[in-house]
C-alpha cells in the first residue's frame, strides 16, 4: 500500500501542470460536463458543507462553489502538494480564495471529525488511493447522516464495440500523446489508463460503497459507460454536524 501511495504521489507531482489537459484527453473533453452532472445529482442545497477529496487541481470543488454562487465554503483535500499549488493559483486568478479552501491531506486519514459534511465527493481520484475501500470508508465517516458520498470515476465501457475502440485509445494512443507532450519520465500516461482498467467496475464499486455503510446507491453512466457517477446516502443517525481543521 505504501509503495502504491509513493508511486502515485510521484506520478501526480510530475504531471501536475498538465493534469487538467490529461483529464480532457482521458474523457474525450467531456470531463467538465460530467462534473456539472455530478454536482446536479449530489443533492446540493444552499448552505451545505462540501468536501472534495482527491481534489487535485480543484475542478470539482470549483464546480460545487459555482453552483453555490460562491456563498458557501467548499474544502478540497489532496496529498499532492504540487496539485494543490495549481488549485491555489486558480483561486488567486479568480479571486475566490475566501470560499474554497485547499487542504493537504491523505484521503485515508482525513483530518475532520465524524459527520462533518453534507456532501463528500471525489472525481477521477479514488482509483488512485492506495486502499479504495478504506478511502471510501473515510469519506463515509466524515459525511453527516442523510448526506451523500459522490464518486465520479472512469469505468469499463458497457458497449463491447466501443470498449474495444476506447481501450485501443487508452492503451496505445493516449500514452504516446501524453508522454510526447509532457516529456514525462515516470510513464504517467501509461499508469493512468492502466489504473482505470484495473479499477473495480460500476457494480463492484457500488458493492464497496454499500459495504462502507452507504445506502440507496445510484449509478449514472455517461458516454457508453466510460464514466460512472455513484451517489450513496449515509443512513446512521447522529444528533448534529461537527467540524474542525
Amino acid at each position: 500500500m505504501v509503495d502504491k501511495q509513493n508511486y502515485v504521489h510521484r506520478i501526480f507531482s510530475s504531471i501536475s501542470k498538465r493534469y487538467d489537459f490529461l483529464n480532457s484527453l482521458l474523457s474525450l473533453t467531456f470531463d467538465k460536463s460530467w462534473r456539472k452532472f455530478a454536482v446536479s445529482v449530489s443533492g446540493l442545497k444552499p448552505g451545505y458543507r462540501v468536501l472534495d477529496v482527491c481534489t487535485g487541481t480543484g475542478e470539482l470543488a470549483l464546480a460545487y462553489a459555482k453552483a453555490l454562487f460562491y456563498k458557501t465554503c467548499v474544502i478540497g483535500t489532496d496529498f499532492c502538494h504540487e496539485m494543490l499549488t495549481i488549485f491555489k493559483h486558480k483561486l488567486e486568478v479568480k479571486q475566490i480564495e475566501n470560499v474554497l479552501i485547499p487542504v493537504e491531506a491523505d484521503t485515508l486519514f482525513l483530518p475532520f471529525k465524524d459527520n462533518s459534511f453534507d456532501i463528500v465527493s471525489a472525481a477521477f481520484g479514488i482509483r488512485n488511493v492506495a486502499d479504495v475501500q478504506r478511502g471510501i470508508r473515510e469519506m463515509t465517516r466524515v459525511v453527516a447522516p442523510g448526506g451523500r458520498v459522490v464518486i465520479l470515476e472512469f469505468t469499463q465501457p458497457t458497449n463491447l464495440i466501443f470498449r474495444g475502440v476506447y481501450y485501443l485509445y487508452f492503451t496505445k494512443i493516449l500514452p504516446l500523446i501524453g508522454n510526447v507532450i509532457s516529456q514525462n519520465q515516470n510513464d504517467a500516461y501509461g499508469y493512468l489508463p492502466n489504473s482505470v482498467m484495473t479499477f473495480p467496475d460500476k457494480n463492484q464499486l457500488k458493492e464497496i460503497m454499500e459495504e462502507c455503510g452507504l445506502r440507496d446507491v445510484k449509478v449514472y453512466l455517461k458516454i457508453f459507460g466510460i464514466v460512472a457517477i455513484h451517489v450513496g446516502r449515509k443512513v446512521n443517525l447522529s444528533n448534529h454536524l461537527s467540524f474542525r481543521f
